[in-house]
C-alpha cells in the first residue's frame, strides 16, 4: 500500500522516541524445567491453539512450533501423531500425559482455558461465576506436585485487557482478581480479537492486544513468562483481521514484553472450520511471513531489551519501540499503536550518529540523524530496523 502524500505527513504528528539506558535482563527460564522449553536461543514459541495433531506437518511448514491444547487429550494417538511430526505439545495433565512424563514431545502442561470468564452450569442453565483465583492457585500446585520437570501454562481471557468484558458475570470490571491468577501459572496467556471483535468499544482497536501484554507483564512480574493469542480467522464474525493487521497485532505483542504467541485459528462462519488458517491461501502466507521473520530474528527477541520508553505530545498516534542489541548489531523494533498514520524519530543509543539502518524486510535504508531514524508510520505500520 502507498503511504500518505509527502504533503499530509508534513502536517502529522512527529512522535519523538526516546530511551533511558536501563538494561533489563529478559527472565531465564526455570532451571528446574528439564523436560520444558527448548532452552536454545534461537528458539522463539509460534504457536496454534487446539489442533488436530494430522495436521501437524502443514503447521509446521508455515512456521508453526508448537501446539497448545488438545482437543479431549492428551491421547496415545494424538502424542504418537505429534511425536511423528516432530511438533511438541503444551497439553493437559491427564493419566495418558502421566505416562509420558518421560516423553520430550510434552513440554508444559496446562490448565482448562479461561478460568476468569463465567463458567457454564451446564446446557441450558446458564452461567455461574468465574473459577476463584484460590482454585487456579490450588491446582497449580497439584500439577506442579506431579510433575515439576515442566512449566504450568495459564490462558486468561479478554478481561485481562478489557475491564468491561461482560463474560466474566460478576467479576466483570474487577482487573483486581488478575494480580491473584497469575500466581497460578508460570507461562501465563491471554486472547482478544479486537478485529473480529462484536462491541464497538473494542471492535478494530488493535491496541487492546498490547494493552492486555503491557497489564499481564505488569501483574505476572518476573520470573513468570507472558504469551498472547493472535487472531487471524473470523472466528465468530462477519470480519477477519487482513495479514498486515495480524503482523501488528504480533508485532505489538512482542514489542510490549509477550515471549510466545499462539494463533486462534478456529472459524465458526460461515461454517465451522478448526482449521480455518489452513484453508486460507492469503493469511496462511501472511502468517508463514511473520513466523519466518521471527525465527530469523529469535535470537534477537531473546535477548536482553537494552532500552523501552516512548514519549509523545499527540494523544491520539503512538510509535511504540524497544531497542536490542545482539551479534555486533543494535535492533530498533517499532509500531504505530494507532490508526492514525504518523512520523517518528526514534532514538537509538550507543550507535554512530550517522549510522545506515537497513529496515528488515523493507528493500531499504535509513541514514540516522543525530543517532535517530526518522521514518513515517502508516497506521498500525510496523518497521523493524538493524544498525550495524
Amino acid at each position: 500500500m502507498r503511504g500518505p502524500p509527502r504533503v499530509v505527513v508534513a502536517l502529522l504528528p512527529v512522535l519523538l522516541v526516546a530511551w533511558g539506558c536501563a538494561v533489563e535482563a529478559a527472565a531465564a527460564p526455570d532451571e528446574a524445567w528439564k523436560n520444558g522449553p527448548p532452552a536454545d536461543p534461537g528458539w522463539f514459541p509460534t504457536a496454534v491453539w487446539l489442533q488436530d495433531p494430522r495436521t501437524a506437518p502443514a503447521y509446521k511448514a508455515a512456521g508453526i512450533n508448537l501446539y497448545v491444547g488438545l482437543w479431549k487429550g492428551p491421547t496415545e494417538e494424538q502424542l504418537a501423531a505429534l511425536k511423528a511430526a516432530g511438533m511438541p505439545v503444551i497439553c493437559e495433565q491427564n493419566e495418558v500425559g502421566l505416562k509420558h512424563k518421560d516423553d520430550p514431545t510434552i513440554i508444559g502442561w496446562m490448565h482448562g482455558d479461561e478460568p476468569d470468564n463465567a463458567q457454564s452450569l451446564g446446557p441450558g442453565k446458564g452461567y455461574g461465576s468465574p473459577i476463584p483465583p484460590e482454585k487456579i492457585i490450588a491446582d497449580y500446585q497439584r500439577l506442579r506436585t506431579a510433575d515439576p520437570m515442566r512449566p504450568v501454562m495459564l490462558n486468561l481471557g479478554q478481561g485481562v485487557a478489557w475491564d468491561g468484558w461482560y463474560g466474566r458475570g460478576v467479576r466483570t470490571n474487577h482487573p483486581e482478581d488478575y494480580p491473584e491468577y497469575v500466581k497460578g501459572g508460570d507461562i501465563v496467556s491471554f486472547d482478544i480479537y479486537p478485529v473480529a471483535h462484536s462491541k464497538p468499544e473494542v471492535q478494530g482497536k488493535l491496541e487492546f492486544v498490547a494493552r492486555g501484554v503491557e497489564r499481564l507483564v505488569k501483574w505476572a512480574g518476573p520470573p513468570k513468562i507472558v504469551w498472547d493469542c493472535i487472531e487471524c480467522t473470523r472466528i465468530q464474525s462477519d470480519r477477519k483481521a487482513t495479514p498486515d493487521q495480524v503482523k501488528a497485532e504480533v508485532w505489538m505483542s512482542l514489542i510490549s514484553g509477550s515471549r510466545g504467541l499462539i494463533y486462534f485459528v478456529h472459524e465458526w462462519k460461515p461454517k465451522f472450520n478448526e482449521h480455518a488458517l489452513l484453508d486460507d491461501p492469503e493469511m496462511l502466507a501472511g502468517v508463514t511471513a511473520i513466523n519466518k521473520e521471527i525465527h530469523a530474528l529469535a535470537s534477537v527477541l531473546n535477548s536482553p531489551t537494552v532500552a523501552e520508553k516512548t514519549e509523545s505530545p499527540a494523544p491520539l498516534a503512538l510509535v511504540k519501540a524497544i531497542v536490542k542489541r545482539h551479534g555486533g548489531a543494535t535492533y530498533v523494533f517499532a509500531v504505530n499503536m494507532r490508526n492514525i498514520a504518523a512520523k517518528a524519530a526514534l532514538a537509538a543509543p550507543g550507535v554512530t550518529p550517522d549510522a545506515v539502518a537497513e529496515v528488515i524486510g523493507e528493500a531499504r535504508t535509513i541514514k540516522l540523524e543525530g543517532g535517530s531514524v526518522a521514518d513515517d508510520f502508516k497506521a498500525y505500520a510496523v518497521h523493524l530496523y538493524k544498525i550495524r
